[in-house]
Protein backbone atom coordinates (compact mmCIF):
# COMPACT_ATOMS: atom_id res chain seq x y z
CA UNK A 1 0.00 0.00 0.00
CA UNK A 2 1.10 3.58 -0.59
CA UNK A 3 1.54 6.11 2.18
CA UNK A 4 -1.78 7.74 1.36
CA UNK A 5 -3.70 4.43 1.15
CA UNK A 6 -2.24 3.34 4.47
CA UNK A 7 -3.18 6.63 6.07
CA UNK A 8 -6.92 6.27 5.57
CA UNK A 9 -6.89 2.72 6.85
CA UNK A 10 -4.89 3.39 10.00
CA UNK A 11 -6.17 6.70 11.34
CA UNK A 12 -8.22 4.93 13.98
CA UNK A 13 -4.97 3.79 15.62
CA UNK A 14 -3.89 7.34 16.49
CA UNK A 15 -3.89 7.68 20.30
CA UNK A 16 -5.81 10.55 21.86
CA UNK A 17 -4.17 12.74 24.51
CA UNK A 18 -6.03 13.32 27.77
CA UNK A 19 -7.52 16.77 28.15
CA UNK A 20 -5.49 19.22 30.18
CA UNK A 21 -2.27 17.17 30.06
CA UNK A 22 0.71 19.38 30.94
CA UNK A 23 3.55 16.93 30.32
CA UNK A 24 5.69 17.48 27.18
CA UNK A 25 4.08 15.88 24.17
CA UNK A 26 5.70 12.60 23.07
CA UNK A 27 7.28 12.37 19.65
CA UNK A 28 4.71 11.87 16.95
CA UNK A 29 4.37 8.43 15.45
CA UNK A 30 4.55 7.96 11.65
CA UNK A 31 0.78 7.56 11.58
CA UNK A 32 0.28 10.83 13.44
CA UNK A 33 2.60 12.58 11.00
CA UNK A 34 0.63 11.23 8.05
CA UNK A 35 -2.61 12.35 9.70
CA UNK A 36 -1.45 15.94 9.36
CA UNK A 37 -1.92 15.61 5.61
CA UNK A 38 -5.70 15.25 5.86
CA UNK A 39 -6.45 17.71 8.65
CA UNK A 40 -9.10 20.23 7.60
CA UNK A 41 -7.87 23.63 6.48
CA UNK A 42 -8.97 26.93 8.05
CA UNK A 43 -11.34 29.20 6.13
CA UNK A 44 -9.68 31.20 3.29
CA UNK A 45 -10.00 34.47 5.19
CA UNK A 46 -8.23 32.89 8.16
CA UNK A 47 -5.44 31.66 5.90
CA UNK A 48 -5.04 35.15 4.44
CA UNK A 49 -4.90 36.72 7.90
CA UNK A 50 -2.26 34.21 9.01
CA UNK A 51 -0.17 34.89 5.91
CA UNK A 52 -0.27 38.64 6.38
CA UNK A 53 0.53 38.30 10.08
CA UNK A 54 3.60 36.17 9.28
CA UNK A 55 4.71 38.53 6.50
CA UNK A 56 4.55 41.49 8.89
CA UNK A 57 6.38 39.78 11.74
CA UNK A 58 8.26 42.68 13.35
CA UNK A 59 11.46 40.68 13.86
CA UNK A 60 12.00 40.57 10.09
CA UNK A 61 10.88 44.08 9.13
CA UNK A 62 14.38 45.55 9.52
CA UNK A 63 17.84 44.55 8.37
CA UNK A 64 19.51 46.56 11.13
CA UNK A 65 21.20 44.09 13.50
CA UNK A 66 19.05 43.54 16.58
CA UNK A 67 20.97 44.16 19.80
CA UNK A 68 20.20 42.13 22.91
CA UNK A 69 21.85 40.56 25.95
CA UNK A 70 21.36 37.01 27.22
CA UNK A 71 22.24 36.24 30.82
CA UNK A 72 22.43 32.52 31.50
CA UNK A 73 24.46 29.60 32.81
CA UNK A 74 26.70 29.36 29.78
CA UNK A 75 29.35 27.40 31.64
CA UNK A 76 26.77 24.65 32.05
CA UNK A 77 25.03 25.06 28.71
CA UNK A 78 28.29 24.76 26.77
CA UNK A 79 28.91 21.42 28.47
CA UNK A 80 25.60 20.01 27.23
CA UNK A 81 27.01 18.15 24.26
CA UNK A 82 24.62 15.21 23.98
CA UNK A 83 22.79 15.66 20.64
CA UNK A 84 19.76 13.89 22.13
CA UNK A 85 19.58 16.24 25.12
CA UNK A 86 16.86 18.89 25.10
CA UNK A 87 17.48 20.11 28.62
CA UNK A 88 16.30 23.66 29.23
CA UNK A 89 18.19 26.27 31.23
CA UNK A 90 16.54 29.42 32.63
CA UNK A 91 17.93 32.70 31.32
CA UNK A 92 17.09 36.36 30.92
CA UNK A 93 17.02 38.16 27.59
CA UNK A 94 17.31 41.95 27.66
CA UNK A 95 16.50 43.84 24.49
CA UNK A 96 19.00 46.65 23.96
CA UNK A 97 17.34 47.96 20.81
CA UNK A 98 13.77 48.02 19.44
CA UNK A 99 12.31 48.08 22.93
CA UNK A 100 15.22 49.14 25.11
CA UNK A 101 15.17 48.05 28.72
CA UNK A 102 12.65 45.23 28.20
CA UNK A 103 13.69 41.98 29.89
CA UNK A 104 12.18 38.63 28.97
CA UNK A 105 12.40 35.39 30.91
CA UNK A 106 13.45 32.64 28.49
CA UNK A 107 14.75 29.10 28.46
CA UNK A 108 17.89 28.14 26.56
CA UNK A 109 18.85 24.76 25.19
CA UNK A 110 21.79 23.58 23.16
CA UNK A 111 21.00 22.26 19.70
CA UNK A 112 22.65 20.86 16.60
CA UNK A 113 24.95 17.95 15.94
CA UNK A 114 28.31 18.81 14.40
CA UNK A 115 28.53 22.26 16.02
CA UNK A 116 27.53 20.71 19.32
CA UNK A 117 30.60 18.48 19.36
CA UNK A 118 33.38 19.78 21.67
CA UNK A 119 36.02 19.27 18.98
CA UNK A 120 34.06 21.52 16.62
CA UNK A 121 32.83 24.49 18.63
CA UNK A 122 33.48 25.89 22.09
CA UNK A 123 30.15 27.77 22.03
CA UNK A 124 27.02 25.79 21.12
CA UNK A 125 24.14 26.92 18.87
CA UNK A 126 21.08 27.81 20.93
CA UNK A 127 17.35 27.43 20.98
CA UNK A 128 15.58 30.30 22.76
CA UNK A 129 12.19 29.39 24.21
CA UNK A 130 9.91 32.26 25.22
CA UNK A 131 7.25 32.39 27.90
CA UNK A 132 3.78 32.63 26.39
CA UNK A 133 2.97 36.21 27.35
CA UNK A 134 6.49 37.47 27.97
CA UNK A 135 7.07 38.68 24.41
CA UNK A 136 4.00 40.92 24.17
CA UNK A 137 4.97 44.37 22.96
CA UNK A 138 8.45 43.28 21.90
CA UNK A 139 10.12 42.50 18.59
CA UNK A 140 9.71 38.80 19.40
CA UNK A 141 5.92 38.98 19.57
CA UNK A 142 4.20 36.28 17.53
CA UNK A 143 3.05 32.66 17.67
CA UNK A 144 6.56 31.17 17.70
CA UNK A 145 7.28 29.67 21.10
CA UNK A 146 10.96 29.34 20.30
CA UNK A 147 13.56 30.58 17.83
CA UNK A 148 16.88 29.13 16.69
CA UNK A 149 19.93 31.29 17.33
CA UNK A 150 22.98 30.60 15.19
CA UNK A 151 25.93 31.53 17.39
CA UNK A 152 29.66 32.04 16.89
CA UNK A 153 31.49 28.71 16.98
CA UNK A 154 34.64 30.02 18.62
CA UNK A 155 35.02 33.29 20.50
CA UNK A 156 37.05 35.14 17.91
CA UNK A 157 36.52 37.79 15.25
CA UNK A 158 37.64 35.28 12.62
CA UNK A 159 34.83 32.86 13.49
CA UNK A 160 32.36 35.73 13.62
CA UNK A 161 32.93 36.14 9.89
CA UNK A 162 31.41 32.71 9.27
CA UNK A 163 28.16 33.85 10.91
CA UNK A 164 28.09 36.82 8.52
CA UNK A 165 28.85 34.53 5.59
CA UNK A 166 25.95 32.27 6.50
CA UNK A 167 23.70 35.31 6.83
CA UNK A 168 24.58 36.18 3.24
CA UNK A 169 23.56 32.66 2.17
CA UNK A 170 20.10 33.28 3.64
CA UNK A 171 19.93 36.64 1.88
CA UNK A 172 20.72 34.96 -1.45
CA UNK A 173 17.98 32.38 -0.87
CA UNK A 174 15.51 35.21 -0.13
CA UNK A 175 16.48 36.96 -3.36
CA UNK A 176 15.77 33.82 -5.36
CA UNK A 177 12.45 32.93 -3.76
CA UNK A 178 10.08 34.01 -0.97
CA UNK A 179 9.73 30.29 -0.19
CA UNK A 180 12.79 30.48 2.02
CA UNK A 181 13.72 31.09 5.64
CA UNK A 182 14.22 34.68 6.72
CA UNK A 183 17.11 35.46 9.07
CA UNK A 184 17.70 38.48 11.30
CA UNK A 185 21.23 39.46 12.08
CA UNK A 186 21.78 40.16 15.77
CA UNK A 187 24.49 41.60 17.96
CA UNK A 188 24.34 39.41 21.04
CA UNK A 189 26.06 39.97 24.37
CA UNK A 190 26.42 36.86 26.51
CA UNK A 191 26.67 37.23 30.28
CA UNK A 192 27.30 34.39 32.69
CA UNK A 193 24.54 34.41 35.33
CA UNK A 194 26.79 32.96 38.04
CA UNK A 195 29.70 35.40 37.83
CA UNK A 196 27.80 38.27 36.12
CA UNK A 197 30.81 38.57 33.83
CA UNK A 198 30.45 39.33 30.14
CA UNK A 199 31.62 36.38 28.05
CA UNK A 200 31.46 37.93 24.59
CA UNK A 201 29.58 40.20 22.24
CA UNK A 202 29.27 38.54 18.84
CA UNK A 203 27.08 38.44 15.76
CA UNK A 204 24.38 35.78 15.68
CA UNK A 205 21.45 34.83 13.45
CA UNK A 206 17.83 34.45 14.49
CA UNK A 207 16.03 32.11 12.09
CA UNK A 208 12.38 32.41 11.17
CA UNK A 209 9.99 29.97 12.82
CA UNK A 210 9.05 26.99 10.62
CA UNK A 211 5.38 27.74 11.13
CA UNK A 212 5.76 31.32 9.91
CA UNK A 213 7.52 30.11 6.77
CA UNK A 214 4.54 27.85 6.10
CA UNK A 215 1.99 30.56 6.92
CA UNK A 216 3.66 32.92 4.43
CA UNK A 217 3.15 30.17 1.84
CA UNK A 218 -0.51 29.65 2.79
CA UNK A 219 0.43 26.22 4.05
CA UNK A 220 1.50 24.13 7.03
CA UNK A 221 4.60 22.16 7.97
CA UNK A 222 4.29 18.38 7.60
CA UNK A 223 6.98 16.08 9.03
CA UNK A 224 6.75 13.58 6.20
CA UNK A 225 9.98 11.61 5.93
CA UNK A 226 10.86 9.35 2.99
CA UNK A 227 9.27 11.78 0.53
CA UNK A 228 10.24 11.21 -3.10
CA UNK A 229 11.24 13.81 -5.70
CA UNK A 230 8.11 12.93 -7.68
CA UNK A 231 5.87 13.96 -4.76
CA UNK A 232 7.28 17.49 -4.51
CA UNK A 233 6.44 20.73 -6.29
CA UNK A 234 8.73 20.38 -9.30
CA UNK A 235 9.74 24.01 -9.86
CA UNK A 236 10.47 24.62 -6.17
CA UNK A 237 12.46 21.39 -5.92
CA UNK A 238 14.57 22.26 -8.99
CA UNK A 239 15.26 25.82 -7.77
CA UNK A 240 16.21 24.55 -4.31
CA UNK A 241 18.61 21.97 -5.69
CA UNK A 242 20.32 24.45 -8.03
CA UNK A 243 20.61 26.90 -5.14
CA UNK A 244 22.33 24.21 -3.05
CA UNK A 245 24.66 23.58 -5.98
CA UNK A 246 25.34 27.31 -6.30
CA UNK A 247 26.42 27.71 -2.67
CA UNK A 248 28.20 24.34 -2.64
CA UNK A 249 25.99 22.73 0.00
CA UNK A 250 25.39 18.99 0.28
CA UNK A 251 24.43 18.91 3.97
CA UNK A 252 20.73 18.23 3.53
CA UNK A 253 18.31 15.39 2.87
CA UNK A 254 14.68 15.61 1.84
CA UNK A 255 14.27 11.88 2.42
CA UNK A 256 15.43 12.18 6.05
CA UNK A 257 14.18 15.76 6.58
CA UNK A 258 17.69 16.90 7.44
CA UNK A 259 17.94 20.69 7.17
CA UNK A 260 14.73 20.68 5.12
CA UNK A 261 11.11 21.33 6.06
CA UNK A 262 8.15 20.34 3.91
CA UNK A 263 5.23 22.72 3.51
CA UNK A 264 1.87 21.42 2.34
CA UNK A 265 -0.67 23.75 0.74
CA UNK A 266 -4.44 23.24 0.40
CA UNK A 267 -4.05 21.94 -3.16
CA UNK A 268 -1.97 19.07 -1.65
CA UNK A 269 1.30 20.35 -3.12
CA UNK A 270 4.46 19.73 -1.08
CA UNK A 271 7.20 22.38 -1.11
CA UNK A 272 10.72 21.72 0.21
CA UNK A 273 12.31 24.65 2.08
CA UNK A 274 15.93 24.36 3.13
CA UNK A 275 18.04 25.98 5.85
CA UNK A 276 21.38 25.67 7.70
CA UNK A 277 24.19 26.54 5.27
CA UNK A 278 27.30 26.55 7.46
CA UNK A 279 28.74 23.45 5.76
CA UNK A 280 28.51 25.02 2.30
CA UNK A 281 31.44 26.10 0.16
CA UNK A 282 30.12 29.66 0.20
CA UNK A 283 30.44 29.84 4.00
CA UNK A 284 33.53 27.59 4.07
CA UNK A 285 33.66 27.20 7.85
CA UNK A 286 36.85 25.60 9.24
CA UNK A 287 34.96 22.48 10.34
CA UNK A 288 33.07 21.99 7.07
CA UNK A 289 33.58 18.84 5.08
CA UNK A 290 31.40 16.85 2.66
CA UNK A 291 30.03 13.44 3.56
CA UNK A 292 32.59 10.77 2.52
CA UNK A 293 30.00 8.82 0.52
CA UNK A 294 29.64 11.75 -1.91
CA UNK A 295 33.22 11.40 -3.12
CA UNK A 296 34.01 15.10 -2.83
CA UNK A 297 37.40 16.32 -1.64
CA UNK A 298 36.14 19.64 -0.26
CA UNK A 299 32.98 21.69 0.25
CA UNK A 300 34.39 23.90 -2.49
CA UNK A 301 33.60 21.05 -4.91
CA UNK A 302 30.05 21.39 -6.17
CA UNK A 303 27.61 18.52 -6.66
CA UNK A 304 24.09 18.73 -8.05
CA UNK A 305 21.89 16.40 -6.00
CA UNK A 306 18.58 17.18 -7.65
CA UNK A 307 16.30 15.28 -10.02
CA UNK A 308 17.10 14.71 -13.65
CA UNK A 309 15.54 17.36 -15.87
CA UNK A 310 15.31 17.82 -19.61
CA UNK A 311 17.64 20.41 -21.11
CA UNK A 312 14.81 22.90 -21.66
CA UNK A 313 13.69 22.47 -18.03
CA UNK A 314 17.11 23.11 -16.52
CA UNK A 315 17.55 26.04 -18.93
CA UNK A 316 14.40 27.66 -17.47
CA UNK A 317 15.65 27.17 -13.92
CA UNK A 318 19.09 28.60 -14.69
CA UNK A 319 17.56 31.65 -16.36
CA UNK A 320 15.92 32.49 -13.02
CA UNK A 321 19.37 32.52 -11.41
CA UNK A 322 20.86 34.65 -14.18
CA UNK A 323 18.07 37.20 -13.77
CA UNK A 324 19.00 37.55 -10.08
CA UNK A 325 22.77 37.73 -10.57
CA UNK A 326 23.15 41.51 -10.19
CA UNK A 327 20.93 41.58 -7.10
CA UNK A 328 22.82 38.70 -5.52
CA UNK A 329 26.23 40.31 -5.98
CA UNK A 330 24.83 43.59 -4.63
CA UNK A 331 23.83 41.74 -1.44
CA UNK A 332 27.49 41.41 -0.44
CA UNK A 333 27.63 45.13 0.31
CA UNK A 334 24.63 44.94 2.65
CA UNK A 335 26.35 42.67 5.21
CA UNK A 336 27.82 44.80 8.04
CA UNK A 337 31.40 44.08 9.10
CA UNK A 338 31.94 41.43 6.43
CA UNK A 339 35.65 41.76 5.78
CA UNK A 340 37.17 42.07 2.33
CA UNK A 341 39.02 38.70 2.28
CA UNK A 342 35.78 36.85 3.08
CA UNK A 343 33.80 38.97 0.66
CA UNK A 344 36.27 38.45 -2.17
CA UNK A 345 36.44 34.70 -1.58
CA UNK A 346 32.65 34.37 -1.68
CA UNK A 347 32.33 36.57 -4.75
CA UNK A 348 34.85 34.39 -6.53
CA UNK A 349 33.00 31.22 -5.52
CA UNK A 350 29.67 32.63 -6.68
CA UNK A 351 31.27 33.86 -9.89
CA UNK A 352 32.41 30.30 -10.67
CA UNK A 353 28.79 29.18 -10.54
CA UNK A 354 27.68 31.80 -13.05
CA UNK A 355 30.59 30.93 -15.32
CA UNK A 356 29.46 27.29 -15.20
CA UNK A 357 25.85 28.00 -16.11
CA UNK A 358 26.93 30.22 -19.01
CA UNK A 359 28.74 27.30 -20.69
CA UNK A 360 26.42 24.71 -22.33
CA UNK A 361 29.02 21.95 -21.99
CA UNK A 362 29.41 22.63 -18.26
CA UNK A 363 25.64 22.78 -17.79
CA UNK A 364 25.23 19.38 -19.42
CA UNK A 365 28.06 17.90 -17.34
CA UNK A 366 26.79 19.27 -14.01
CA UNK A 367 23.01 19.07 -14.33
CA UNK A 368 22.20 16.58 -17.09
CA UNK A 369 24.93 13.96 -16.89
CA UNK A 370 25.50 14.55 -13.17
CA UNK A 371 21.88 14.48 -12.00
CA UNK A 372 20.53 12.02 -9.47
CA UNK A 373 19.03 8.97 -11.16
CA UNK A 374 17.17 8.13 -7.96
CA UNK A 375 13.75 9.55 -7.15
CA UNK A 376 14.51 10.92 -3.71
Amino acid sequence: MTKRMTLAALLFLIPLSPLGAQAPAPKKTPIQKLAKLIEPWPAPETMTARRMDALRRELFQSETPLSFTIEGSFGVINKDRDPNSAKRYPALLKIDSAGAGKSIAVSLSARGHLRRMPMTCSFVPLRIEFEKDGVNGTVFEGPAGALKLVTHCQNSKEHEQFVLREYLAYKLSNILTPRSFRARLARVTYVDSASKKQIATRYGLLLEDDGDVARRMDGRVVALERTLFSELHRETLANMMVFQYMIGNTDFSIFALHNVVLVQTPDKSLYPVTYDFDLSGLVHAPYSHPAPKLGLKSVLDRLYRGPCLAEEQIATVLETFRSKKTEMFAAFDTIPDLESPAKNEMKGFLGEFFSTIDRPVSVKRAFINGCSRSTM
